[in-house]
C-alpha cells in the first residue's frame, strides 16, 4: 500500500511539474529596449539611413522580426517614454519636455501603465523597469519608489536625463540609490540578464531603457567597440563626437548581445518577443541634417523599430504603416495576451494607443490613418508645436502661429514648403483633412484655415499661457488673449513694466539678457510666470 501511495504521489509532482514547463513555455514575454537619442539615419537596415554604425546583435532581429519604416516618436526622451508607459499623447498626459528640476511637469503617477494592467490581468507575470527611467524627478528622494508603485517588481537603474558619467552615477535598486562605478550600459544589461533568469518559470515584460547613446560622449571600455583611434581626452571627444556616439551605440549593441546570448541559454528565446527602438532623433551635435532631437521635423521624431520573435508571421519584412510610439501600450498589452486591457482605462484619460497585432500577425499594413507628435517645453520656446501626417502629407503646426505643409512622398527632406506655392486639389484635401484631424484630436475648432493669412491663437493644453515671441525684440503678447494684469522684471529684479496693456508696449530699448514675466487673470486670479529673453 506505501508503495502504490508513494508511485502516485511521484506521478502527482510529475504532472505538477509538467504543467508548469508547459505553461512556462507557451507564456509569450516581451521585452523593450530603448535605445537614448538614436535616430533612423544611423541605422543601416532604415530605408532613410546616412552614414551608419555597426549594429549586429540590433540586425539579428531582423531575421525573425518586421522593420517599421514610419514610426513616429515624439521629439524628447520624457514625453516619448511617458507615451509608450500610457499608451496616451503629450497634451493629455501633460509631458511636453525632458523632466528635470522641482516644479516642472512630470507623469502622474495615477496613469494607468502597462505593468500596472499586466499585474491586473495576472499578478504572476514579472515586471521589471531597468536603465533610464526618466519620467518624474530624481529629486525629492521619496520619488526613487515611483516605479515600483506604478506597477514594476523591480526598477534597477537612474531617474536622470543625463548621467554625469558612464562610469560614476547614481544607482537605484527598488527606491535605493548607491553610487555604481560600472559602466552604465554594461550594468543595465547585468541588472537585466541576471533579473530574467529568474523569471524562466513564469512570463515577464522588461523594460531595457538604455542611457547610450546619449550625452556625454565618452570613450567605452576598449572590449565594448572597434574604435581604437579614439583616445578618450576631452579635447579628442569635442573634435570627433560622431566617432564616440558610434562607439557608444556599437558598445550597447555589444552588451545587448549579451542579454540575447542569455535569453538563449536559459531557453527563453522561442518564447520572448522582443522590441527595439530609438525615443528621438539624434541629438543636434551629431544630426547628419539640419533638424534633429527637439524638433517635430521628421529627423526629430522619425526614429527606428524592430518587433521581432515568435508572435511575427512571415518575419524578416518591412512595413511603410504609419505609426506611433503610444502604440506599443496597446501592443505589448496584447503581445502578453491581455486582450481586455479596454476594461482597465477610465473615461476620463483616454488612451490614444493603436495595436500593431495585425502588422506583426501580417494581417493588414494599415492600423491608423495619421500619426501625431508635438513638443511643448517647459519654458515656451519657438520649435514648440504640433505635426501630424497621413500617408503622403505633413502638416506643422507650431505655437506661435507658423504653419508648414510638406508632400513626404516627393519631399521626405521636408525642404520644400507647399503653402509657400500655390496647392493643387489633392494639396488642399490633405491639408484639410489634417487640419480637422488634428482640431478633432486636440479639441480646438478653427485650427487652421487656408483662406486666412494672419497668425491664430495657437494650441495649447488646458490652462497653458504661452508668451509670444521668445525670445522677443520689440513687443509682447501672452496667448490666449485675456484681461491680465503684467509685471516685467529684468534679472536683478527691477521692475520695468507694471500694468494690463503689455502688448502695446514697445521694448525695444531693453538690454538683452533675462527677464521675468508674471501675469495674473484678473477673472480666476490664477498667476503663470515666465522666464523671457531678449
Amino acid at each position: 500500500m506505501k508503495n502504490t501511495f508513494r508511485v502516485w504521489f511521484i506521478v502527482a509532482i510529475c504532472q505538477i511539474v509538467s504543467v508548469h514547463q508547459i505553461q512556462a513555455q507557451s507564456a509569450r514575454n516581451v521585452i523593450l529596449v530603448i535605445a537614448d537619442d538614436l535616430g533612423s539615419d544611423f541605422c543601416g537596415f532604415s530605408a532613410y539611413h546616412l552614414d551608419t554604425v555597426k549594429m549586429p546583435n540590433v540586425r539579428r532581429l531582423l531575421a525573425r522580426g518586421v522593420h517599421f519604416e514610419n514610426l513616429w516618436s515624439n521629439p524628447l526622451c520624457s514625453p516619448t517614454r511617458s507615451g509608450i508607459i500610457t499608451g496616451r499623447y503629450s497634451f493629455r498626459t501633460g509631458v511636453g519636455d525632458a523632466i528635470g528640476g522641482l516644479g516642472e511637469a512630470e507623469l502622474d503617477t495615477g496613469e494607468m501603465t502597462i505593468p500596472r494592467i499586466l499585474k491586473r490581468s495576472n499578478a504572476n507575470i514579472g515586471t521589471a523597469n531597468v536603465g533610464k527611467w526618466h519620467l518624474q524627478a530624481a529629486s525629492p528622494k521619496t520619488n526613487w519608489k515611483f516605479p515600483n508603485a506604478m506597477g514594476y517588481d523591480l526598477f534597477a537603474g537612474n531617474f536622470v536625463g543625463t548621467l554625469p558619467n558612464y562610469s560614476s552615477y547614481m544607482h537605484i535598486i527598488n527606491g535605493v540609490g548607491a553610487n555604481s562605478t560600472n559602466y552604465a550600459t554594461t550594468e543595465q544589461v547585468n541588472e537585466a540578464a541576471e533579473w530574467v533568469k529568474t523569471q524562466k518559470d513564469k512570463p515577464f515584460f522588461l523594460w531595457l531603457a538604455f542611457n547610450a547613446p546619449h550625452t556625454p560622449y565618452h570613450l567605452p571600455p576598449a572590449e565594448l567597440h572597434s574604435y581604437t583611434s579614439l583616445t578618450g581626452t576631452a579635447a579628442d571627444i569635442s573634435a570627433n563626437k560622431v566617432l564616440y556616439f558610434k562607439a557608444m551605440v556599437e558598445a550597447m549593441d555589444h552588451e545587448l548581445g549579451r542579454l540575447f546570448d542569455t535569453l538563449q541559454k536559459y531557453n527563453l528565446w522561442d518564447n520572448t518577443d522582443i522590441i527595439f527602438i530609438g525615443d528621438n532623433g539624434d541629438d543636434p551635435v551629431v544630426a547628419q541634417s539640419g533638424t534633429a532631437k527637439g524638433s517635430v521635423y521628421n529627423d526629430g521624431v522619425s526614429v527606428p523599430m524592430i518587433i521581432s520573435g515568435p508572435t511575427v508571421v512571415n518575419p524578416n519584412r518591412s512595413t511603410t504603416a504609419i505609426v506611433n510610439t503610444q502604440d506599443l501600450f496597446a501592443t505589448i498589452l496584447e503581445l502578453m495576451k491581455v486582450s481586455n486591457w479596454t476594461s482597465q482605462i477610465s473615461a476620463s484619460k483616454p488612451v490614444d494607443s493603436k495595436s500593431l497585432m495585425p502588422i506583426i500577425k501580417n494581417q493588414s499594413n494599415k492600423v491608423r490613418d495619421w500619426a501625431f507628435t508635438e513638443v511643448f517645453k517647459n519654458t515656451s520656446a519657438s520649435g514648440d508645436g504640433k505635426a501630424m501626417r497621413d500617408s503622403d502629407y505633413k502638416l506643422l503646426d507650431f505655437d506661435n502661429g507658423t504653419q508648414k505643409f510638406y508632400n513626404l512622398t516627393l519631399d521626405p527632406q521636408e525642404s520644400k514648403d507647399l503653402l509657400l506655392g500655390t496647392l493643387s486639389a489633392t494639396d488642399k484635401q490633405h491639408y484639410s483633412y489634417l487640419c480637422d484631424e488634428m482640431s478633432k484630436l486636440v479639441g480646438i475648432n478653427r485650427f487652421c484655415d487656408l483662406t486666412g493669412a494672419g497668425v491664430k491663437e495657437p494650441i495649447l493644453p488646458a490652462g497653458r499661457w504661452q508668451v509670444q515671441p521668445n525670445p522677443f525684440e520689440k513687443g509682447l503678447t501672452v496667448l490666449p488673449i485675456a484681461a491680465r494684469h503684467y509685471q516685467l522684471s529684468n534679472a536683478l529684479g527691477d521692475l520695468i513694466y507694471e500694468g494690463e496693456s503689455l502688448s502695446e508696449q514697445d521694448f525695444s530699448t531693453l538690454a538683452t539678457g533675462f527677464y521675468l514675466l508674471v501675469a495674473r487673470d484678473l477673472v480666476t486670479g490664477e498667476i503663470q510666470k515666465f522666464k523671457l529673453m531678449k
